[in-house]
């Protein structure tokens, strides 16, 4: 089986600080294209015309959280195929079982290491993939 390359992410994330470095690491480790997002509410603007192949979405993000900002997005018609990854610090037991109960497809925990972003990420494109 063949796996489509992931090109393009959108990243979704409250705090400006993390949104440049891993949109750096990102771009400049994995050669993908970034578009960014500081809330929900922008995600649901911008992810149409940009049609990511995937979606990294904060948990605790003020106004639209992460779940419903899933939820909004995946009833997008050229969205609701698309894998969203959750990036969060909030990791409690059963949590990552929840996450992916409200639709993730999987989660990377905060603090994240900037150098192994753009591999763990495309772990999770070819899981995606292999399912």
């Amino acid at each position: 089986m063949t796996i489509p390359p992931l090109k393009r992410i959108l990243y979704v994330e409250d705090e400006k600080d993390l949104r440049a470095v891993a949109k750096l690491a990102l771009e400049s480790l994995g050669a993908f294209s970034v578009e960014t997002c500081g809330s929900g509410e922008e995600a649901l603007e911008k992810a149409p015309s940009f049609q990511p192949d995937l979606i990294i979405l904060d948990v605790l993000m003020p106004g639209m959280d992460g779940k419903q900002t899933l939820k909004e997005l995946k009833e997008i018609p050229t969205l609701e195929n698309v894998p969203v990854v959750f990036m969060t610090a909030w990791v409690q037991p059963g949590g990552i079982a929840q996450y992916k109960e409200a639709g993730a497809f999987d989660v990377i925990e905060k603090p994240f290491e900037p150098m192994s972003l753009a591999k763990k990420i495309n772990s999770i494109w070819g899981r995606v993939h292999r399912q």
